[in-house]
């Protein structure tokens, strides 16, 4: 019964999208899991701040997310995962600790964390139907960027991270 109800969910939200007027929704194929978003909203939200967060990164010599070894060949069964786990790192340890006293650019990264809250909400969703399972490939990525992440102090990792949410958009867009 679980089963039926859940293939009838996912086929009810692909009829969704594809009568759905384009609103800038894209699908994000992350293995089992399928997802729509607004990326092109989240990316438009971020350029407003760009480059005010990447001229504060002091650090332009490190990446954290490093698009050859961690995001690139991320097998799709894996991405749903991981996406999970690096959407956790940017609402509770990157949002919420980025120090500025602008409030335009506090208010551009709070709409953010409310657009990475609703990608997380659904990634859950899958999570909780079995169909975002995390492998050791997954793990290994996550454990990587987190290193990298780590490596930096506090506040320095988190300007960077900020700054590298580009990377992750357009890796993001790639599952497409």
């Amino acid at each position: 019964m679980k089963a039926s109800s859940l293939a009838f969910s996912l086929l009810s939200a692909a009829f969704y999208l594809l009568w759905t007027p384009s609103t800038g929704l894209k699908t994000l194929n992350l293995g089992s899991c399928v997802i729509a978003t607004n990326l092109q909203e989240i990316r438009n939200g971020f350029s407003e701040i760009r480059g005010s967060v990447q001229a504060k990164d002091g650090n332009i010599d490190i990446r954290i997310l490093r698009r050859t070894e961690s995001l690139q060949d991320t097998k799709p069964a894996d991405r749903c995962c991981l996406l999970r786990h690096l959407l956790r790192l940017y609402l509770d340890r990157v949002f919420k600790n980025y120090q500025i006293p602008d409030h335009y650019t506090l208010r551009k990264i709070s709409s953010l964390a409310n657009s990475f809250l609703t990608i997380k909400k659904d990634l859950w969703l899958c999570h909780a139907h079995m169909t975002c399972h995390c492998g050791e490939e997954a793990m290994k990525k996550y454990g990587q960027i987190l290193s990298h992440f780590e490596e930096l102090e506090p506040q320095a990792a988190v300007v960077k991270a900020l700054g590298e949410l580009d990377i992750l958009l357009q890796w993001m867009e790639e599952t497409e």
